[in-house]
């Protein structure tokens, strides 16, 4: 049976990687350079998605006197990104991930990523974590001009699939507002993982689907096109 969706696009922190631990490690390195306290890792849950510019923003808010402007924010975030590029500590895929992209891969399905994590430091954690082989599209936050929620985000790692959003034959994983945003307005269904980092109630988020566990995906989006034929 052919699969219904010729490309899936990925988000990657609370989609295909729980990188929260990892981000409070290396963020909170930063806060102490710059004197500020530390911060929990439920606290940095709640800031993840919106890119790194705007993380050190919010941490600096939760810790002190809020990043003053755009000249202030500059080196903490430099800091950050360099500390969290060279950061040797591995990070925890989610159960099932390699299988199922596996599976997809083997199914004849392009995937993608896009995420609104620097793309240099996403590109690392998908070499180190064996994930690069199966995306032969990434765009990171700071690939483009714009990012999540954005839907130019997503159409520009669709037509790198050779899959137009206009298509049909499309869909997004993610697992917050971004995600379900960027996918709504490039006009493709978006399934939503139950077990990242969103702020507000997962079935609040208006995605077409909402999973517990990633092994479930492909059944799940072949449900999907059963209920909404895909061109």
């Amino acid at each position: 049976m052919t699969f219904p969706f010729a490309a899936l696009v990925f988000d990657l922190d609370g989609t295909l990687i729980d990188s929260a631990p990892d981000m409070t490690r290396v963020l909170n390195r930063t806060l102490s350079r710059f004197g500020r306290p530390s911060l929990t890792e439920e606290q940095v849950r709640t800031m993840v998605g919106d890119g790194s510019a705007m993380l050190v923003r919010q941490a600096f808010a939760a810790t002190g006197e809020p990043l003053a402007d755009e000249a202030a924010v500059q080196p903490v975030l430099r800091d950050y990104l360099d500390r969290y590029f060279d950061d040797e500590e591995p990070s925890a895929l989610y159960p099932g991930v390699v299988g199922t992209l596996a599976g997809l891969a083997e199914r004849g399905v392009r995937l993608g990523l896009c995420t609104n994590k620097p793309e240099r430091i996403s590109r690392k954690l998908l070499d180190r974590l064996g994930l690069a082989p199966f995306f032969a599209a990434v765009a990171g936050g700071d690939t483009l001009p714009v990012k999540k929620p954005d839907g130019r985000h997503l159409t520009w790692v669709l037509e790198r699939l050779g899959e137009p959003a206009s298509g049909a034959r499309a869909a997004m994983i993610g697992d917050n507002g971004n995600d379900v945003k960027a996918a709504r307005a490039a006009g493709v269904p978006v399934v939503a993982m139950s077990y990242g980092y969103p702020r507000m109630p997962v079935a609040e988020l208006g995605a077409d689907l909402v999973l517990d566990h990633f092994a479930e995906l492909p059944e799940a989006l072949e449900r999907l096109a059963r209920a909404c034929p895909v061109a």
